[in-house]
């Protein structure tokens, strides 16, 4: 059997959004279950826009999500393989030189639309004359160059999609090189993609027709051709994506308190037909990756949702897995989790319990009463009741009337972890106090 070796393959032109996000996980969570391996591969051909503060940020998302790649490439440091490959294909007939300016191909291209048919390049630059190209370089022109498509059909069983088909003679030949002499991504991915012995490409489904034109670029070049899976693009739950949802990277999410878990579990079912359910290693999430379970429809993406997973997902973590960032022991989280928004807010309710606070008195008789009504210790499961019972009976208060003081004197705060639930860690000592109104 093959090898797996799949590609992540970002451009650091800006932070990591949640697009490349989740073809980023799908990618690393096949490579997972397959025992394969995860390559990252930085697509910085654009030096006008490529920038290190991104391509820093890029590396820094995918380690804290966990998505650790085993080796990595540069398309920047690969230019003579380029040429190399190009010049190859150049004198086997298969790119080719074009002089029509930008202006002339646009003329071309909405002609052919008035006319009903499809802007597909009509192939003029196949029959210059020498002359032809010796008036053009003395205009000053500099050529592009396009990739020739062989006539025939092109189809591949795609992961998600199943069968597609193209005839290539619907397909325009695709510029490979700019006048400029700069590479499109096109013919590089390719290179790239066979030199590394990637087997599989996943990716999202506006490169579907790259792929038509990219799988004739491997049988060129003499290479294996992977096969592919092409996930829907997310959208917006407007159904289109906003230009919020386009730039929301994992930075943002991360600064909210969103957990990477959570943002890996949500990512990795939405739009397919399983639940979205926490799960708390990356390696679990892997074994359930399956391509017949990823629908064709857009899944609709919802910041607001994951918030509100997120905070679900941190109600049911287990201590392993916040163990390492927390202060607290085991048993104090389990108690006060079901009442976080985020897992920094352990620190709260670790200060309230062993920390000091200065109490808020609400209703100073009803809490002098309930500090001299407090059972010395050891005290049980049913102390806290039985206390309560005693103080709503002589005081003649219940409901918010009754719980409301109490709450502000004991923890400062007017919600949080059930009473019954803090009073023994805070004990009897600090309790005493700040029932009493001394800050302890």
């Amino acid at each position: 059997m093959t090898n797996i070796k799949v590609r992540f393959a970002p451009s650091p032109t800006g932070h990591m959004h949640i697009g490349n996000t989740r073809t980023a996980l799908f990618n690393w969570l096949w490579a997972k279950k397959m025992g394969g391996e995860f390559m990252l591969r930085v697509d910085d051909t654009d030096f006008a826009r490529s920038k290190k503060e991104y391509e820093d940020s890029m590396r820094e998302s995918l380690k804290w999500l966990g998505l650790v790649w085993s080796s990595e490439a540069r398309q920047s440091a690969r230019f003579e393989r380029y040429k190399e490959v190009t010049s190859r294909l150049i004198k086997d007939g298969r790119i080719y030189p074009c002089y029509e300016t930008p202006e002339e191909l646009e003329f071309k291209r909405k002609r052919a639309l008035s006319k009903g048919v499809p802007p597909i390049y009509d192939r003029q630059a196949l029959n210059y004359t020498k002359e032809d190209i010796a008036n053009f370089e003395k205009e000053g022109r500099k050529p592009h160059y396009r990739f020739k498509l062989n006539a025939g059909e092109i189809k591949w069983n795609d992961a998600v999609r199943g069968e597609v088909k193209y005839e290539a003679s619907n397909l325009s030949d695709p510029i490979i090189i700019r006048e400029d002499g700069s590479y499109l991504y096109h013919l590089p991915s390719v290179i790239d993609d066979s030199d590394f012995g990637i087997t599989h490409i996943l990716r999202g489904e506006d490169h579907v027709t790259n792929t038509a034109s990219q799988i004739q670029m491997f049988e060129a070049i003499g290479g294996f051709v992977p096969t592919f899976a092409h996930l829907p693009l997310l959208t917006g739950k407007e159904g289109k994506l906003s230009k919020r949802l386009g730039s929301l990277g994992v930075r943002e999410l991360k600064a909210e308190g969103v957990e990477n878990m959570a943002i890996c579990s949500y990512l990795a079912k939405l739009g397919t037909s399983e639940d979205i359910r926490s799960f708390y290693s990356l390696e679990e999430l892997a074994q359930t990756l399956d391509f017949s379970k990823i629908g064709r429809a857009q899944p609709k993406f919802d910041v607001e949702e994951l918030k509100h997973f997120n905070v679900k997902h941190i109600h049911t973590m287990p201590f392993d897995a916040v163990k390492d960032r927390v202060k607290v022991n085991e048993e104090f989280w389990n108690d006060v989790k079901a009442n976080l928004e985020k897992v920094e807010d352990v620190d709260i309710w670790n200060n309230i319990c062993n920390g000091e606070v200065s109490p808020q008195l609400e209703n100073k008789a009803l809490t002098d009463m309930a500090a001299d009504l407090l059972p010395k210790e050891p005290w049980t499961d049913e102390t806290f009741n039985a206390w309560l019972g005693e103080v709503k009976a002589k005081s003649g208060l219940k409901g918010k009337d009754l719980f409301h003081p109490i709450r502000l004197a004991l923890t400062g705060e007017a919600s949080g972890p059930e009473l019954k639930t803090l009073l023994p860690m805070i004990g009897y000592k600090k309790a005493y106090e700040r029932l009493k109104g001394n800050k302890a």
